[in-house]
């Protein structure tokens, strides 16, 4: 069978007209994927092709959940930290898909798992972060955080940010959160808004094991996956994170392409 590549299209009209025009070019060497049915996803294909921004690079990775694909994000969003290529690159990209001509990141995820009543009602991978806080804004979320089984101190914040490295450069980041390389081993604990100005962002080993326990008064308060799936929390829930076993691969066409990504769209010095 030949080689193709799958076709993931964010629900916008422009991003829906270039993936027509891909289909037409490419024939049979594409397939569109509809991701309201994660079970219509071949086990042919060299690669999935995001067309969107990061959101859409989000949903998508959530989507695949622990197949093993490869994902290569098309800029059309407007930061696009997710994107390997842009939209004026994308049939040389593509065509260095078919030739085998690419690299392989590997991201790694976090394993989220909330325990009500000793029963498991959430247990999903996030590629950037999981958020919990108040969705009134006007009270403070109080977080008891145990790393490997030992109390390390309660957060008392807007809310708290636990995000891979990968996350590091999204909502961790407009918190005060620091930018992590994908390949640094590590998970990052960022409150938002603390109360105690003592409570800095906490770069930890990915190899531990964290729980959160929800202390005070922990009415309205919200779990946030990837910003775009959210749970409500009830007193007493306990929340369990770790590195999840089941990692992302990324699509790139070179070594330092995260550092002209990071340049480019924090707009650094020599960032073009």
């Amino acid at each position: 069978m030949t080689d193709r590549i799958g076709i993931v299209i964010k629900n916008e009209e422009y991003a829906q007209e270039k993936a027509g025009e891909l289909v037409r070019t490419l024939g049979e060497k594409c397939v569109v994927i509809d991701t309201r049915d994660s079970g219509k996803i071949p086990d042919d294909l060299l690669c999935l092709v995001v067309l969107g921004g990061d959101g859409t690079f989000l949903h998508v990775a959530r989507f695949i959940e622990d197949r093993d694909i490869p994902l290569m994000g098309v800029k059309f969003g407007e930061v696009g930290f997710l994107a390997e290529t842009t939209e004026e690159r994308l049939y040389q990209a593509i065509e260095s898909v078919f030739k085998k001509e690419y690299l392989i990141q590997e991201r790694t995820r976090l394993d989220i798992k909330v325990v009500r009543n000793g029963e498991r009602i959430v247990d999903v991978d996030v590629l950037n972060d999981a958020v919990i806080n108040k969705s009134a804004l006007s009270r403070l979320a109080s977080c008891a955080v145990f790393l490997d089984g030992n109390y390390l101190t309660t957060f008392r914040a807007d809310g708290l940010i636990v995000a891979t490295p990968t996350g590091s450069t999204a909502y961790s980041l407009a918190a005060g959160g620091p930018v992590v390389h994908p390949e640094v081993p590590s998970i990052i604990l960022t409150p938002i808004c603390p109360f105690t100005l003592t409570n800095r962002p906490l770069l930890i080993p990915d190899s531990t094991p964290i729980e959160i326990r929800l202390e005070g008064s922990p009415e309205d308060m919200i779990l946030t996956l990837d910003g775009q799936e959210g749970f409500d929390m009830d007193p007493g829930d306990k929340i369990f994170i770790k590195k999840s076993r089941n990692i992302i691969k990324m699509i790139s066409f070179e070594n330092q392409s995260y550092f002209k990504v990071l340049k480019t769209r924090l707009h650094w010095s020599g960032g073009k």
